[in-house]
């Protein structure tokens, strides 16, 4: 039996689709936007799913939770997404317990991130696991797991350099623009799109470029107003896109649309024109590089990129790792602890026990028996049995629930407690 499992009906999941085995497009088909999210909550609580958590960005569309099955989590996701099972079988992985784990420490910290480093990923999986607590969909094994990847995201940030230089969708995406747009300070800029990733786009671009003259355009004027305040730039209304874009330069889209927003009917240009489509699903249809002053430049285009500190960070995977692996330790201890805990109570209830029934026969057989010393005997006796049994639980090399079967059988105990 799997000693990383929860419970012995239920074990923790890994499920998705992520860059290294699924293309956009195809990554576009099972992105979850914030509704369908919320979708898959509800669903999950209708199929009494006891916790959850759903991360879906640009890079990556992934459910860890726990199930008797895997399937019940995957059918959570093409419910809910325009992916089907067959999809899913040719691009995606399922992780079990310690593989699980191990894929989300790696994710949180930017170790399986399409830009090593990326520390974007961390926060999407802090807001995806209120989401999961506010529906009431996240145990004490998920809280516990996801704060040790918080607290492990955290020492490989401040502890190595594997964050250095352009570790991020939108950081790249600026540092593309000014290594293949002359006099970038002087350019039009307009961006499409103020979600996550169009926000710290513009944040980039007003601290890189020196560019001062940039236009916000979105579905919804408000936010594009919040995030223009910040750094005093021009909103323009959705309305006005297909009059704004002829006079851009470099056009950056970060939509959350479902299907492509930006085509090349929309595109009257009289001057070359950098797009960047940071979207997922792609939110600029490949028709527009039918025309010859195009450039389309997608996000799967920027990871490919290789700037000047790669080499540098990819030094730091090696301490990055040892990181991982001591917080890694440190959850599994909690883990095994949190299980064979309450084997150790019911063990000490049946010694108790034991120990009862043999002092009531030896005050009974015994005229003088001293009942106050051979109860300080006994407990003492009964607290070191329970510690031998509890140290060799705690060993890492011992295989937890193959040893909890075997206490509860030669005790003849039964577990009542069995861990949520």
């Amino acid at each position: 039996m799997d000693h990383n499992n929860v419970s012995r009906h239920q074990y923790f999941y890994a499920v998705g689709l992520s860059y290294r085995k699924a293309d956009a497009e195809t990554r576009g088909r099972f992105s979850l936007d914030a509704d369908a999210r919320t979708r898959v909550l509800l669903q999950a609580q209708q199929e009494g799913i006891s916790s959850l958590v759903v991360v879906s960005t640009c890079n990556r569309t992934e459910i860890y939770g726990f199930a008797q099955h895997p399937f019940q989590l995957i059918k959570l996701l093409t419910d809910n997404s325009r992916g089907t099972v067959e999809e899913f079988q040719r691009a995606a992985f399922v992780y079990k317990n310690h593989e699980a784990i191990g894929h989300l420490f790696r994710v949180g910290t930017g170790l399986d991130s399409q830009i090593l480093g990326d520390f974007e990923i961390i926060s999407q999986i802090k807001l995806s696991f209120i989401e999961s607590k506010n529906h009431g969909l996240a145990n004490a094994y998920m809280e516990r797991l996801v704060n040790s990847v918080i607290q492990a995201s955290k020492r490989v940030k401040n502890e190595t350099e594997l964050s250095s230089g352009a570790t991020s969708v939108s950081f790249a995406a600026v540092q593309y623009i000014m290594g293949n747009v002359e006099a970038i300070a002087d350019k039009n800029i307009l961006l499409f799109g103020t979600g996550k990733i169009g926000r710290n786009t513009c944040e980039n671009l007003v601290k890189h470029t020196k560019n001062d003259h940039i236009v916000l355009i979105n579905r919804t004027r408000e936010k594009a107003e919040q995030v223009a305040g910040k750094f005093n730039l021009v909103v323009k209304d959705y309305d006005l896109l297909p009059l704004e874009i002829p006079a851009a330069d470099v056009l950056v889209v970060a939509t959350g649309a479902q299907q492509p927003t930006i085509d090349k009917d929309m595109l009257v240009l009289n001057k070359p024109l950098l797009i960047l489509d940071l979207s997922v699903p792609k939110n600029v249809d490949e028709n527009v590089r039918e025309l010859g002053n195009v450039t389309l430049v997608h996000l799967d285009d920027l990871s490919k990129i290789t700037d000047s500190t790669l080499e540098n960070r990819k030094k730091h995977v090696p301490a990055a790792e040892a990181i991982i692996e001591a917080i890694m330790g440190e959850f599994n201890d909690w883990l095994n602890a949190r299980k064979f805990a309450p084997t150790i109570n019911a063990l000490k209830e049946k010694l108790n026990s034991i120990k009862d029934g043999e002092l009531d026969f030896q005050r009974k057989k015994i005229s003088n028996f001293d009942e106050e010393q051979a109860e300080i005997i006994s407990q003492r006796i009964i607290h070191k049995i329970t510690t031998h049994f509890a140290n060799h639980l705690k060993d890492r090399d011992t295989v937890v629930d193959e040893s909890i079967e075997w206490i509860e059988k030669v005790f003849g105990i039964e577990n009542k407690e069995q861990a949520s």
